[in-house]
């Protein structure tokens, strides 16, 4: 049956206050217990896990929850639903049970998991030819039979001291002209790289800068020369890079002024004059640069705000209506399904124009059609159990229309969505995307899906370019998939992966593709890393400390990514993110607004480079919690910037360049 009916804002406020009323009236759960409490598995082995909750007398209570594991994803897979688990990893993990609703009682068991057996050992460096003087570290990596990679401690050795040595970090040196071959041992499986030690022929170095100045974040590249004694190039030879710097600065304790790494990459964190050499044994050469300061700060000006201070705000979206004025929707996080609507044309006075109430616990993310006339609402937490999403006329802001719904299979809940040519693609259940046509709205139809492979795989949001979608995956990190706009094939109807990287950390919550002017592709992966079942707020209502940062990934080979540069700020972690025009603008938690500056080459962290151009913190006295930043996602819209605070509401700011007394 078609719902058509709107809720005014009056209306929605009475509605939840009843709903906040009954749900709390509802949930008198007092404690959970997890069956079994500890349970010993094999890598490849399956068990069932039961909830029971219980109420302050012992009463037990018929109520649905939500299954999890505590640092086991790609590990331990634990279906959400049923309590389901499987071991791929050898480890100990924590397993949750946490009542579904307001409440947050989890119970908890342990599971251990026994190691398997070493498999293989594989020795960084690839073998071949070796020059005398030479000195390199290797590294070994330990790999079980579950295709795990171990903490185990190695043992390594030279078949020939004579030719070359090796001491307990691998840090292998070559001494004579011959034959030797280096082995690593960890329990009993040794691994081999085999050497021709031959004289080193260089006689002289060179080395060159690929500029010879630049401001603070700026990469600049070394390149080093060796040649032999009839000036032909040695290329197979290791060369070292060091650094000597003279900033401008010095503070003891102090980050590090500038880094340099084995390619010859330089960037610094601070203004002064740096001298890269280039090293190969018995020469060695140099150059220098001088580095200035970035200065790319701007001020950040109060718009206008659109408070939601009876729940909290999740996601929001901003767009030009098909009558030429700017609207804006708000999501609500454990708000009983509510969403807000808004005239934005003045960003410095935004309107309410409507609200909707639908069945569910969370919006948590909402999305708008290109062409500006349908909406689509995520749903978590149903009455029913179904979730699923809802798909909305917004032809007319001031009196939306709600055409019909869609929970085929999406019963386990929509986190995230994106709309991209007359089609959702709906994070389903944390595991995977669907893929449902809207081209007629009345009558959506599920056309196509995408689900990894990998031991314990999850999703958690989508993003789409040019029919190329990204997908942030956890522990299995960005996944680079052609819907319609790559050269494998894709389509809706048939998803085709190109490529995937797992960051460093593993957490991988957001990611967003960023086309730089320098031809260097990028893909920027923000971790989530916070207390498990994540709503927000501690028992009491205070906010949670949120961690991680955002990783720059390398993406212009996608044979080959690279992890290059981050973006970590001390005192919070990352959320949702936009780039528009060499600019990120992030959501930091607790950390506020930031606004960086992204242009050109990345490198190292860009939190100390000087590339912050803003930080802005919302303080609304009347929030949720009152006078508690915590930003959630941004968005440019036609110059102004706009935010969803997590516990205020909606806010626009703008940037302007910053005015000075000296002109």
């Amino acid at each position: 049956m078609r719902t058509t009916k709107t809720i005014r804002m009056a209306a929605l406020l009475g509605a939840l206050a009843v709903l906040g009323t009954e749900g709390i009236a509802a949930q008198e759960v007092a404690r959970v217990e997890v069956t079994p409490a500890t349970l010993s598995l094999e890598v490849g082995e399956k068990a069932q896990l039961s909830a029971e909750a219980f109420d302050a007398d012992g009463n037990a209570i018929d109520v649905p929850f939500l299954y999890f594991s505590r640092g086991g994803r790609g590990r331990l897979a634990v279906d959400r639903a049923t309590g389901e688990i499987e071991a791929f990893k050898g480890g100990e993990y924590e397993v949750m049970a946490r009542v579904l609703g307001p409440t947050r009682i989890s119970g908890t068991m342990m599971v251990t998991v026994a190691f398997p057996a070493i498999d293989r050992v594989e020795i960084s460096e690839g073998g071949g030819r070796f020059y005398t003087g030479v000195t390199i570290r290797h590294k070994a990596t330990v790999i079980d039979r579950a295709d795990d990679v171990r903490d185990v401690a190695v043992t390594w050795s030279s078949s020939d001291e004579s030719v070359a040595t090796v001491d307990r970090f691998g840090v292998f040196s070559a001494l004579a002209p011959g034959d030797v071959t280096l082995s690593a041992t960890a329990e009993g499986v040794v691994g081999h790289i085999a050497y021709e030690v031959a004289d080193n022929p260089v006689t002289s170095m060179a080395v060159e800068a690929s500029q010879a100045r630049g401001r603070t974040g700026d990469v600049i590249h070394f390149t080093a020369t060796a040649s032999d004694a009839g000036g032909g190039a040695v290329g197979d030879i290791p060369v070292t890079f060091g650094l000597i710097a003279d900033p401008d600065k010095v503070a003891t304790a102090d980050i590090p002024p500038a880094e340099v790494d084995a390619m010859g990459r330089f960037v610094a964190y601070k203004p002064g004059v740096y001298t890269v050499t280039a090293s190969v044994p018995g020469t060695t050469s140099h150059a220098t640069v001088e580095i200035l300061p970035r200065h790319v700060t701007e001020e950040v000006t109060l718009v206008g705000h659109a408070p939601v201070r009876n729940v909290s705000t999740s996601d929001l979206w901003v767009w030009e209506g098909v009558d030429g004025r700017d609207y804006a929707i708000t999501g609500t996080h454990s708000g009983h399904g509510s969403t807000y609507w808004w005239d934005v044309t003045d960003p410095a006075s935004p309107v309410l124009t409507d609200s909707l109430l639908v069945d569910a616990r969370t919006t948590n993310d909402v999305k708008v059609s290109e062409d500006g006339e349908i909406c689509v609402i995520s749903r978590e937490g149903a009455s029913n159990r179904r979730n699923g999403i809802v798909i909305v006329d917004c032809t007319d802001p001031r009196n939306i229309e709600i055409i019909s719904t869609y929970d085929d299979e999406l019963t386990g809940g929509v986190h995230n969505l994106f709309i991209y040519q007359d089609h959702v693609y709906a994070v389903n259940n944390g595991t995977r995307f669907d893929v449902i046509s809207i081209a007629e709205p009345a009558t959506p139809h599920r056309v196509g899906r995408f689900e990894l492979d990998t031991p314990g795989h999850a999703i958690h949001d989508i993003w789409i370019v040019d029919g190329i979608a990204y997908t942030s995956n956890w522990s299995d990190g960005v996944v680079v998939i052609d819907v319609g706009g790559g050269d494998k094939g894709g389509s809706p109807e048939n998803p085709v992966e190109i490529a995937r990287f797992a960051d460093i950390g593993g957490a991988t919550h957001a990611a967003f593709p960023y086309q730089s002017p320098t031809g260097k592709f990028y893909i920027f992966m923000g971790d989530e890393i916070g207390a498990p079942g994540f709503d927000g707020q501690e028992a009491d209502r205070t906010p949670q400390f949120m961690s991680g940062y955002i990783h720059v990934v390398d993406f212009t080979d996608p044979e080959n990514p690279e992890e290059v540069a981050r973006y970590e700020i001390p005192e919070a972690g990352s959320h949702n993110m936009w780039i528009d025009d060499d600019r990120l603008y992030a959501a930091f938690y607790q950390g506020g607004l930031r606004v960086l500056d992204i242009s050109g080459e990345l490198k190292g962290n860009l939190y100390h480079q000087g590339r912050e151009i803003a930080v802005y913190k919302s303080y609304d006295p009347d929030g949720v919690v009152a006078n508690a930043p915590f930003t959630w996602g941004p968005q440019i819209h036609k110059g102004n910037l706009f935010f969803a605070e997590y516990f205020s509401g909606m806010w626009a700011v703008k940037l302007q360049p910053r005015r000075t007394l000296i002109p």
